[in-house]
């Protein structure tokens, strides 16, 4: 009841962030659906239904780190004075996000079987009723405690990795100094007191955690690109099977799939590291007041907007090397190496990882609220704010993109020789 009225005073752009959830959980539980309804109606064909289900654990990763990231972003689930007295502290608050994002789950599981009920033609009354009978597997009868089971499935996760990710141990030193930030009158007692010893080993290791990735995440693409490289030296992709991967048993090569996680695992360790320098590149030598500020914002934000772009940068250099892996096989004639499932699991992926990051800069920017408002009250005008954040911007843009693209055609070299 609690997060009912929370999300009834809650604002717009909360609630929005609310229903993309919502909608990403649809498609997620619309996917489980579609292969529930693949192995009911091929009862034989074990392995090709094992494999439809284990490829639905990419979009359901995406959308449980996109809930996670817009419960944390979530005002009303922070800790508060009232409701701490009231006996809701941290650990509560986080089981109160974690309700939350399951109820928005939930809300778009339930639509995925409404739609998806609709499409078999189950329920009868629209014109799109009965439309995907064949492809759904409308004529066999649907086992309601495995369907259940799979749109639990979502919900279940969600909640958990907010409980996990929320907990007050989790929460970082600066964090934690803006929630117990001292009142006014308390602010004037300690300027009155004599200084106090910094707590530098706490500083020094926020610091380093901004780059601390970047070695790291170096050495793992490299790997997994000499492992791809190693591998995959089969034919083309043969569009007619399921996971039409090249390599040495039957075009299906699980060193090449196993380079790609690897590549993709590098580039999200090490884009912290990677915004991190960024920063570092723009305030180098005698900066400007607008190059300082942005290069000074990046440094800051980089381990909270460092992981959401690497995972951008990396599920975007997987699909430019898949879209020039298959580019060959799309024949207007032949087969479809993918079909509207694939395509809506790739266009799922896609937007929950650009969702995730615009979601984690906007947290980066509601935490630098204080700051900002403390240089606009020193005199500094709003059109350095916004062209330090355009600057920022095409920076990382400059960095991230060819070397996004570089990847993916590194990725897909070995396998178009």
């Amino acid at each position: 009841m609690l997060s009912l009225r929370l999300a009834r005073g809650a604002h717009p752009l909360v609630l929005l962030r609310r229903l993309l959830v919502a909608a990403a959980a649809a498609g997620v539980g619309f996917l489980l659906l579609c292969t529930l309804g693949f192995a009911v109606a091929h009862p034989k064909d074990t392995g090709e239904s094992v494999v439809r289900l284990v490829w639905c654990a990419v979009p359901l990763a995406a959308v449980v780190q996109f809930a996670v990231t817009v419960a944390r972003s979530d005002p009303s689930t922070r800790p508060r004075d009232g409701l701490d007295a009231a006996g809701f502290g941290p650990v509560r608050m986080s089981l109160l996000a974690a309700a939350s994002t399951a109820l928005s789950c939930t809300l778009g599981s339930a639509l995925a079987l409404l739609v998806y009920l609709e499409l078999r033609g189950d329920l009868g009354g629209t014109p799109l009723s009965g439309s995907a009978e064949q492809l759904l597997g409308g004529r066999q009868h649907l086992p309601w405690g495995a369907t259940l089971t799979l749109l639990g499935l979502l919900p279940a996760l969600a909640a958990g990795a907010c409980v996990a990710v929320l907990r007050p141990g989790r929460e970082t030193p600066r964090r934690a100094a803006q929630q117990t930030a001292p009142d006014a009158g308390e602010a004037e007692a300690e300027e009155a007191a004599p200084p106090a010893v910094p707590a530098a080993p706490a500083v020094l290791s926020t610091a380093r955690a901004g780059y601390s990735g970047l070695p790291w995440g170096i050495a793992v693409v490299s790997v997994g690109l000499a492992m791809e490289a190693y591998v995959a030296h089969g034919p083309a992709p043969d569009p007619d099977t399921l996971l039409s991967l090249p390599g040495r048993a039957d075009s299906t090569s699980p060193g090449v799939l196993g380079g790609w996680l690897l590549a993709s695992l590098g580039l999200v360790l090490a884009g912290p590291g990677l915004t991190h320098w960024c920063g570092v590149l723009l305030s180098a030598g005698r900066p400007g007041a607008v190059r300082l500020l942005a290069g000074r914002i990046l440094q800051d934000a980089a381990t909270r907007i460092g992981r959401p772009l690497g995972l951008l940068c990396a599920v975007a250099s997987g699909a430019l090397a898949a879209s020039e892996l298959y580019g060959a096989a799309w024949e207007g004639s032949g087969p479809r190496p993918f079909g509207p499932l694939t395509g809506l699991g790739a266009a799922l992926v896609m937007a929950c990882v650009t969702a995730t990051a615009i979601t984690a800069a906007l947290e980066s920017r509601q935490n630098r609220t204080g700051t900002t408002a403390a240089l606009q009250r020193l005199g500094l005008p709003a059109s350095m704010l916004r062209g330090a954040a355009v600057l920022r911007t095409c920076v990382l843009l400059a960095v991230l993109a060819p070397l996004t693209w570089a990847i993916a055609e590194l990725a897909a070299l070995p396998m178009t020789r």
